[in-house]
């Protein structure tokens, strides 16, 4: 009997660990939108900054780079998983700093809007016709920090300091992190400017909420999103999310999330 509720015990405590990670996951992504995507009806009419320097001159354009540049999403969300297979202080550590990291872009492109002029894809190639849609659905804004090198270098921190995560994978991130970045310019999304400072910002965030302590206020917003979630779920008669209520919100005891 003893065995069965430990067993219970585990599976319940697994189960508040998978929706605080959920909580955090979806918030990343709510930021995100609204960084990225929401600010454009703000400064539609706006004047737009254009940061393209005689370094961004001597890049190619190399249209089949469109891979690396695409081909992230897979990897952001494999990194950003691991990034929530840490401590509980750790997980809201990392995805506290990202919350900052987003509210720095979303003011930047508010006050500061930038653009550069994109070149004319020739060709009828499968690369040339993929960076055609990548302009046509990816308006020339919203490019300084970078998202796409923010993103990908927070990717890189999520591993870094897991003693968990082996050596290999670490530097096939740090790689992965430097070829995306790369890619931002390469596809002429972005300029050198726009690469430093998503870069800088992740950096940046990362130290001030260790700083600051900021994640123990976040981690506060997780659980009482999760107490809301707890309640609707009750009033709905669902078990299923309703049963991880007995655990202790605030599992005091830093074990992974």
């Amino acid at each position: 009997m003893k065995c069965k509720t430990e067993g219970a015990a585990e599976r319940e405590r697994r189960l508040v660990r998978l929706r605080r990670l959920l909580i955090c996951l979806g918030f990343t992504l709510l930021c995100n939108w609204f960084a990225y995507y929401g600010t454009r009806y703000l400064t539609t009419g706006f004047f737009h900054y254009d940061l393209t320097g005689l370094i961004e001159e001597r890049i190619p354009f190399l249209p089949w780079t469109i891979l690396i540049y695409w081909g992230c999403y897979l990897y952001w969300g494999t990194n950003y998983l691991l990034g929530g297979l840490q401590t509980e202080e750790d997980v809201y550590r990392f995805f506290s700093a990202d919350f900052l990291a987003k509210c720095a872009c979303l003011a930047t492109f508010l006050v500061f809007p930038t653009t550069n002029v994109r070149p004319m894809v020739e060709g009828n190639g499968i690369f040339e016709a993929l960076m055609r849609l990548l302009y046509r659905i990816d308006p020339a804004d919203n490019l300084f920090p970078s998202i796409h090198c923010l993103v990908s270098w927070f990717c890189f921190l999520a591993v870094r300091r897991q003693e968990r995560i082996p050596k290999w994978y670490k530097v096939f991130s740090f790689f992965c992190t430097v070829l995306i970045c790369l890619s931002t310019l390469t596809t002429k999304q972005h300029v050198i400017w726009d690469v430093i400072g998503g870069i800088a910002l992740a950096e940046g965030s990362f130290w001030l909420v260790r700083k600051t302590g900021f994640e123990k206020q976040y981690g506060r917003w997780v659980r009482k999103i999760e107490k809301c979630l707890d309640r609707k779920a009750e009033g709905r008669g669902d078990t299923v999310l309703s049963g991880c209520h007995s655990i202790d919100h605030k599992n005091a005891d830093g074990g992974e999330i």
